[in-house]
């Protein structure tokens, strides 16, 4: 009979053989083998989307250079510039215009066993190089264009790329969840707001239920934020600003400002559509390029009179108006920016309208504050308000602009004032549109991208 420590060590040696084999099954290999490539292309996205930030400060420090030492120059680079990030997307990757979000929502609708292959059209590695190489021409001109989009349309292609590499025989994800995923990293990465990537993955990129796609979102977001975070250390968007939360009958006046900036932001949206509509109409090669010129001239007589705070991300701006608010930002900086946006989103070139509608927002409720004769002590909160309503009239995703804003500020205090002003925003734009500005553009890449010739499929 074998005594008591030998028994102990058998009935050890048991436990430890069975408890490896369960925890290391077949399905657990499989899941981690799935899951390492998205790790590796999480870091990948990180390291891009720092570097893509890293060229665009570049780019606007160097725009405001030139405007503050010779803002007569505005009016020969800015349509230039114009011209040159139009040119580049018109004859390397006509897909890499505008934001880059519609076409990631495209791009998942078509990542289907039939259609999957069209997907390069608007995904390619090919496509993400001409969208950093147009946004930061557009921009170094004086462009009123943001990176956020772009770095989503960016890491999509990353993913997607690194998702066709798997030899043959690896266990894959699905094609859509690797671009949603893609899609969230590249958000978090480029706000350093790991919750707003998913719950714009939830609200805006995808209808399918969360749990076919939650492990791979969330440690997608989790490994691009942390490589983003090891090369910039920790960070805040936008910092710390004094936010004095109210409750009661400050209410109404939180929602009163969600709404006004909630519409703003739905008028934006339909602006910009009309425009498109309207620029439909010039077909031939020259008819556009002088269009294109024509909206970089325009630019530049805003540049020129209004000089710095007239042009790029806006970020700058927030930040003056949440930590150095002297009271005497001109009224007019609001439709300045706003007819900037317009002009630079239309002119054809690669920018988005995340940063700068958060700085539409940002300067119009500053502006309603000094009309109403707000306290100086509660106009950071009104402020923060009228970003996530003006962003959120645009995109129509108030759960997402409220967690963005809230990420980037760390102002927990104040969450339940931005989650109404989310939700009174997206009710006033419904008004307008039923459709938020993104559905419409998705809808328009869905027809350019089946439009194309596609050589067979490779089974």
């Amino acid at each position: 009979m074998l005594n008591s420590p030998t028994r102990y060590a058998r009935a050890l040696a048991w436990l430890d053989r069975h408890l490896i084999q369960r925890l290391y099954s077949d399905r657990v290999r499989r899941l981690i083998l799935q899951s390492f490539p998205f790790w590796f292309a999480s870091v990948v996205v990180g390291i891009v989307a720092v570097g893509y930030e890293k060229l665009f400060v570049w780019a606007e420090q160097t725009s405001f250079a030139w405007l503050r030492e010779q803002p007569l120059l505005a009016f020969g680079l800015t349509p230039l510039a114009f011209l040159a990030s139009w040119w580049l997307v018109q004859r390397w990757a006509p897909a890499a215009r505008g934001s880059g979000i519609p076409q990631v929502m495209a791009g998942i609708e078509l990542s289907t066993p039939g259609q999957h292959h069209r997907t390069g059209y608007l995904l390619s590695l090919k496509v993400a190089f001409v969208k950093v190489l147009s946004s930061v021409v557009l921009l170094l001109g004086g462009g009123v264009i943001g990176r956020e989009g772009p770095t989503i349309q960016i890491s999509a292609a990353i993913f997607r790329a690194i998702n066709r590499l798997q030899p043959p025989g690896w266990p894959q994800l699905s094609r859509q969840i690797a671009l949603v995923t893609g899609g969230a990293a590249g958000l978090a990465a480029a706000f350093n707001t790991p919750l707003g990537g998913i719950v714009f993955v939830v609200e805006e990129l995808t209808q399918m239920h969360m749990a076919r796609f939650r492990m791979a979102v969330f440690s997608a977001v989790i490994v691009a934020g942390l490589t983003a975070q090891a090369i910039l250390g920790p960070y805040l968007y936008l910092g710390y600003p004094r936010v004095t939360p109210h409750a009661g009958w400050f209410l109404a006046t939180v929602a009163l400002m969600a709404v006004i900036c909630g519409l703003a932001g739905a008028l934006f949206a339909k602006t910009l559509l009309w425009i498109s509509a309207y620029r439909r109409r010039f077909t031939t090669l020259a008819q556009q390029a002088g269009w294109v010129l024509g909206c970089g001239l325009l630019m530049a007589g805003l540049a020129y009179w209004v000089g710095t705070e007239g042009v790029g991300t806006g970020k700058p701006i927030i930040n003056r108006l949440l930590f150095q608010n002297d009271g005497l930002t001109p009224w007019h900086l609001f439709p300045v920016r706003f007819a900037g946006m317009a002009l630079s989103y239309s002119g054809g070139g690669a920018g988005g309208v995340f940063a700068t509608s958060l700085s539409a927002g940002a300067v119009l409720g500053d502006a309603l504050c000094r009309l109403g004769q707000v306290p100086a002590d509660d106009r950071n909160l009104l402020i923060l308000v009228s970003m996530v309503g003006f962003l959120t009239g645009v995109v129509r995703s108030p759960f997402t602009a409220a967690i963005l804003v809230l990420e980037m500020t760390d102002r927990h205090g104040a969450i339940f004032q931005l989650l109404l002003s989310g939700m009174m925003a997206q009710a006033v734009a419904s008004l307008v549109d039923s459709h938020s500005f993104y559905e419409h553009l998705k809808m328009g890449f869905l027809r350019e991208t089946l439009s194309q010739e596609h050589p067979p499929v490779r089974k």
